[in-house]
């Protein structure tokens, strides 16, 4: 599949988005500082459209998944699904939304009802939001059943009796049960053996070439970003750092964070060669204290006198190709957000 760029309006439209947790110290549980899990983060996802979202351990790609489906509640910024802000919704006024909406989560067992059976599982959206009763909802939880790869012997097992790659399984047929137009997945195969990763990369493929959908997908292994992904997004500490279609990104990155990310990933020696070895110093920054100006100047081999102190802004560098960078700072980048692709 591949992604190109076109003027239809982005399903998911989401701008300088910010989630800051309060620290409580004290006797009197006061607010003593806040962690800087999600920093200002502007995104969009076409319809079709798979933006890969990747990022070292804690530079808060869940929190950006978790956020944008209201789950969590935003510090600031805006969310708009087809052109409706659902930012400032509450919870009853948001539920007509999360039937379009839905998350496949990364553990494949801790977000099972152990005391449910798996039918019950999957059917239960469909019981919470008045969509089908009886034996229509029946039939429909069958027909997810079989369409990602379960059997229907297995409507009436319960957690514990299924493998990782199975219960992963029930957890997508759950997120499809209200038809949604966007699921985001947090780090969906993450949790389980390689040979199970690729059937669930490419049964989420198939599902989306079938049923249109839209998928933000949260995940730390390039490979697989690689595969399913057309655009690709990178984090670095509750920042996003660059944003384009994944050949741009795997074959010529334009900020060092991604450089050093890349380096790291073994590949074959024809595709590796004249590339050079990145290491990083030092520790990620705590994102209770993050470096002033740019995130990535304590660690990165370009710094800048102004990176220490200046906020790179995300600009399109390229055509379609965005970097946060102050090495890209010429005449000819243009500052703004970043325009969706679609499939």
């Amino acid at each position: 599949m591949s992604a190109a760029t076109g003027n239809a309006a982005p399903l998911l439209d989401v701008q300088g988005l910010k989630k800051h947790f309060p620290i409580y110290k004290g006797v009197f549980s006061r607010v003593r500082g806040h962690v800087y899990a999600v920093d200002g983060v502007s995104f969009q996802i076409g319809r079709g459209e798979t933006l890969g979202l990747v990022g070292e351990s804690g530079c808060g790609k869940s929190t950006v998944g978790r956020t944008v489906l209201k789950l969590l509640e935003p510090t600031e910024g805006r969310i708009r699904l087809d052109g409706e802000d659902i930012t400032e919704l509450g919870a009853a006024d948001m539920m007509p939304y999360r039937q379009r909406m839905q998350m496949i989560f990364q553990d494949p067992y801790a977000s099972l009802n152990p005391r449910m059976p798996a039918s019950s599982i999957v059917g239960e959206p469909m019981t919470i939001h008045g969509v089908s009763e009886g034996a229509e909802r029946e039939e429909r939880v069958e027909a997810l059943f079989e369409r990602v790869g379960l059997g229907r012997r297995h409507l009436d097992s319960y957690p514990h009796e299924f493998s990782g790659g199975q219960r992963q399984r029930i957890g997508i047929a759950r997120a499809l049960a209200l038809n949604p137009d966007l699921i985001v997945g947090d780090e969906p195969v993450s949790a389980l053996d390689v040979s199970i990763q690729a059937q669930i990369i490419n049964l989420l493929m198939d599902l989306q070439d079938e049923l249109k959908l839209s998928y933000l997908f949260v995940a730390h292994d390039l490979a697989v970003v690689e595969h399913i992904s057309h655009r690709v997004a990178v984090m670095y500490l509750g920042r996003i750092v660059e944003i384009t279609d994944k050949t741009s990104l795997f074959d010529s990155p334009l900020h060092p964070y991604t450089e050093a990310l890349l380096s790291a990933v073994p590949m074959p020696k024809a595709r590796a060669r004249g590339r050079k070895r990145v290491i990083l110093e030092g520790d990620v920054p705590s994102p209770i204290n993050p470096p002033s100006g740019c995130h990535f100047h304590s660690r990165c081999p370009y710094a800048m006198a102004r990176c220490r102190s200046d906020v790179p802004a995300l600009r399109e560098v390229q055509t379609g190709h965005w970097a946060a960078c102050h090495l890209h700072d010429g005449e000819g980048a243009t500052a703004g957000l970043p325009g969706a692709a679609t499939a």
